[in-house]
């Protein structure tokens, strides 16, 4: 026997978020307006239900469903070049919206994307069998960033992201390495832009090229998906 597992997921109208997904190079496969608003969206073997619901309010949407791809990398960068080909810009707060790319600490490496209709797609490729989070790390700096991206990306919890983050550039008894120190502070530019205080991050971000500048060759390699953020949050 062969199963297939096919999310249904809720918006207030079909139609935008139809049309998000176009952008990002799915096709639309099914849809009707009667009895009651429903469609189908497809890409590869991704394979997505959407289903109108007047009442429904996609700000306040906890929707969500797993990807599971062997090439996260090529998506990211065709979901972002699709978004920046259909929205003139690459949307990376409010509804829809699309996350960084990174590695995370339960052995996936991932990105987040929100469609206009409220719904979490997580996309990701498992880096290790173990899919349980792991432990925080011992230093300080490195702990400050485990939690604060725990914060930002698992519960949407920015502002608490923000004041790890700026606790750990305050400190004066111990200085973080120059990676440590580069990633802190593209984190803390990325959080401001996605809570809108275009002031801070545009303090911030000279802050990190100019750490970024301080990194010797192997360093760069080991922070490489922060400085490729660096450079998408430069030209946003």
């Amino acid at each position: 026997m062969a199963e297939t597992t096919v999310p249904i997921l809720p918006c207030r109208t079909l139609r935008p978020v139809l049309d998000f997904y176009v952008a990002l190079g799915f096709d639309v496969t099914f849809q009707q307006t009667s009895p009651n608003p429903y469609a189908v969206v497809e890409r590869g073997g991704i394979q997505l239900h959407f289903f109108g619901m007047k009442q429904y309010e996609p700000a306040a949407s906890y929707s969500t469903c797993v990807v599971r791809t062997d090439d996260v990398d090529g998506l990211y960068l065709a979901f972002r070049s699709g978004l920046k080909a259909a929205y003139g810009r690459v949307p990376t707060r409010g509804l829809p919206r699309i996350g960084p790319l990174k590695d995370t600490s339960h052995g996936v490496r991932q990105f987040l994307v929100t469609d206009p209709g409220g719904n979490c797609l997580r996309i990701g490729q498992p880096t290790s069998p173990d899919l349980h989070h792991r432990p925080a790390p011992k230093d300080a700096f490195d702990e400050a960033l485990h939690h604060a991206v725990l914060l930002a990306d698992s519960r949407e919890d920015l502002e608490g992201a923000v004041r790890i983050v700026d606790r750990a550039l305050t400190r004066r008894d111990t200085r973080p390495t120059a990676p440590q120190l580069l990633r802190l502070l593209v984190l803390r530019a990325d959080l401001a832009h996605r809570l809108g205080d275009d002031a801070t991050a545009t303090s911030v971000l000279p802050r990190a090229r100019a750490a970024a500048a301080h990194l010797a060759p192997d360093e760069r390699t080991t922070v490489a998906d922060d400085l490729a953020r660096l450079g998408e949050l430069e030209s946003a």
